[in-house]
């Protein structure tokens, strides 16, 4: 096996009194597909930001494609490589689409106006909306927005996808259009960490499912096993609720 793309050692992280991350380790491989699930307030979202340093670890070791996370060099180098989808979508909204996909291409990765736009119009057409690209943000529908961050992020070809809930904020039905996106990502290969409720997404997609509560992971494994066979007891009360066995 080669070296893990992301190593995470014993990281510790508080927000006040809070313990909200307790000496966790995880480490994910090359074009891994792992969704972290748990209960509010167990430090999913938290583990993924300090995946690309949102959030500081407090103690422990955080290492992406073989780099530390601790020098501002360090930190601007692994964000180019790794692309995020938040919940909130997060587009710039006086920017037409077209102009949310390419800026970060021309000013980070210095690609030129014509190699940025024909990057664009690709992604938009992988993620089926080519015909919005010159719209701006308040014309899109919740999925579409959604689509368009997520075409953003991989037009800085990132080797590392991270998900924070990217349908916690979209209405039922456009849910599905989003997850189609990131299903086809994930079958393409594409390195992925994603933090979702979505259970369907997770048994189609994920190489392996992480359970975490209070800041630990509790249990983790490949979803077939984790979702139909959970060996610890938090585990089974958790997905009794969600799956409602």
């Amino acid at each position: 096996m080669t070296d893990p793309i992301i190593h995470i050692e014993n990281i510790h992280k508080y927000f006040g009194h809070v313990h909200a991350l307790r000496g966790l380790s995880l480490d994910v491989q090359i074009g891994e597909v792992v969704v972290i699930l748990g209960p509010s307030g167990s430090g999913k979202s938290t583990l993924l930001r300090c995946i690309n340093h949102l959030e500081v670890n407090d103690s422990g070791s955080v290492f992406v494609d073989g780099i530390r996370l601790k020098a501002a060099s360090d930190i601007n180098a692994v964000r180019r490589e790794v692309g995020m989808v938040f919940q909130s979508f997060n587009l710039f909204a006086h920017l037409t689409v077209m102009e949310n996909l390419t800026l970060a291409q021309r000013i980070v990765r210095r690609r030129p106006m014509a190699e940025s736009k024909e990057t664009a119009l690709a992604l938009l057409a992988k993620v089926g909306i080519v015909d919005k690209a010159d719209c701006y943000p308040h014309q899109l529908s919740g999925g579409q927005q959604q689509r368009v961050a997520i075409a953003r992020a991989l037009a800085m070809s990132p080797k590392i996808m991270l998900f924070d809930e990217p349908t916690s904020a979209l209405d039922p039905e456009m849910i599905k259009e989003v997850l189609d996106v990131m299903l086809a990502l994930a079958r393409e290969g594409m390195t992925m960490v994603v933090v979702s409720h979505e259970m369907g997404f997770a048994r189609a997609a994920a190489t392996r499912c992480i359970f975490m509560d209070e800041g630990q992971i509790v249990e983790e494994g490949p979803p077939d096993r984790l979702f139909s066979a959970p060996e610890k007891e938090r585990t089974k009360l958790f997905l009794s609720k969600v799956l409602q066995l």
